[in-house]
């Protein structure tokens, strides 16, 4: 059949409506970040500034603590991100392939730990690891991250090891293998695209997290990114080329670990959809 002209240049027209307006921002940040700082508030609002510079950018790298802050994070993200996958790569598998008495229960509690506001869950969490010496630290964030990423992660590769058929462990296991053997040696390996979507969303969810960041440390020493953008806002001042030009370098390892997971991360978000 053949499809109306006059539809396929509307649909068209309202994709590229769409990228624009969702580009939009990170193209405003580029500019901002590029723009000198005799520029910024003189020439008024322009699509591109007459005269760019990096001078932004190398502040930010030379005279501030931009790099700790980035490694901070990395370290914070990298970890949460390595251990909720493997501890849900372990729970999904266990919840998808045993029946136990509980097992109802369990899922229906982790579920309830994501309707909660995280405002809500602040005091709590400080009073908890204030006496264990787990404020103003990387391992406590590590902590707070692991625990409220879990549930989500948990049911994500819960739904991708119910994509996969029973039949091909069985198979492995009448051969001889043990579970974990079968698990290891088959499952795991067909669990690729599973595993980056998780550490896809897990990775993102720690790196840009402000909320329990901003209450739990206090000091530059342990400061992730996000905190560490507030450094660029004064009492009276906000040094937005500054500022931007920071938001651009924090952008740069997420693009780039979504660009190697790229295609694992679509096979995993849509590869638990459909049974069969």
């Amino acid at each position: 059949m053949r499809r109306n002209p006059v539809l396929t240049v509307l649909h068209r027209l309202a994709i590229g409506l769409y990228i624009a307006f969702a580009l939009f921002p990170l193209y405003w940040l580029l500019k901002v970040s590029v723009t000198p700082n005799d520029l910024l508030y003189s020439e008024g609002v322009r699509l591109w500034p007459s005269r760019t510079s990096f001078e932004h950018y190398a502040f930010v790298i030379a005279n501030s603590e931009f790099p700790r802050f980035f490694l901070n994070s990395f370290i914070v993200s990298g970890s949460t991100a390595v251990i909720v996958t493997i501890v849900a790569a372990v729970a999904g598998y266990a919840l998808s392939r045993f029946a136990f008495r509980g097992k109802y229960w369990i899922t229906a509690l982790m579920l309830l730990t994501q309707m909660f506001p995280l405002v809500m869950l602040i005091a709590p969490m400080f009073k908890i690891l204030s006496p264990l010496g787990l404020t103003n630290s990387l391992t406590g964030l590590i902590v707070v991250y692991t625990a409220f990423n879990v549930p989500f992660a948990t049911f994500l590769m819960q739904s991708f090891f119910d994509g996969i058929p029973r039949d091909l462990e069985e198979a492995a296991m009448i051969d001889g293998a043990t579970r974990f053997v079968a698990f290891r040696q088959i499952i795991l390996p067909l669990t690729l695209p599973g595993i980056a979507a998780t550490l896809g969303f897990v990775f993102t969810a720690a790196w840009s997290e402000l909320l329990f960041a901003l209450m739990l440390i206090s000091g530059n020493a342990a400061a992730t990114f996000p905190v560490g953008l507030l450094s660029f806002v004064s009492k009276f001042s906000v040094d937005f080329g500054q500022m931007m030009a920071a938001g651009i370098l924090a952008l740069i390892p997420a693009a780039l670990f979504f660009l190697l997971i790229q295609r694992y991360l679509v096979q995993g978000l849509t590869a638990g959809a459909v049974k069969g």
